[in-house]
């Protein structure tokens, strides 16, 4: 799947696009490659869509407050009875999306935008942030069975 998670350069955010790839017959989403921009705006407004837009905004809000385990990150380096968890993210935008796909098609997908709101202004993304939104994107993938 080509998940396409870019950082911004001058905002503690990143964008999230997930071109949807395979069938999802839960959703009533059989055909998903189109010809032009046009016949994929149909795909987004269909209930379909649009339910699975809604199961993706609670799955996402799920990973938001309680993102996955990461083996290798500084924060679970030693044990920490605090009870200090990870500066949580916030989420901006979750919404419908046209994705150009190689071969002069289009497919519908998802929107995403994360925002770190405690991070200072005009900064880009610490490194932990970048990896976080990796791991939550991936387990919110597979939860939504995108892959």
């Amino acid at each position: 799947m080509s998940i396409r998670i870019s950082p911004d350069a001058n905002r503690p955010s990143a964008t999230i696009e997930i071109p949807l790839e395979c069938p999802l017959p839960d959703y009533d989403l059989h055909q998903l490659e189109q010809p032009t921009p046009r016949d994929v705006d149909a795909v987004l407004v269909s209930q379909g869509f649009r339910d699975l837009v809604d199961d993706a905004r609670g799955v996402l809000m799920e990973l938001l407050a309680h993102p996955p385990f990461q083996a290798h990150s500084p924060e679970n380096a030693n044990l920490d009875f605090t009870h200090s968890t990870p500066v949580p993210l916030e989420l901006t935008q979750l919404t419908g999306a046209i994705c150009p796909g190689d071969d002069e098609s289009y497919r519908p997908g998802l929107w995403i935008v994360l925002h770190d709101p405690h991070a200072k202004p005009g900064t880009p993304l610490p490194p932990m942030a970048q990896e976080r939104i990796t791991a939550i994107v991936n387990e919110f993938v597979k939860r939504l069975q995108l892959a």
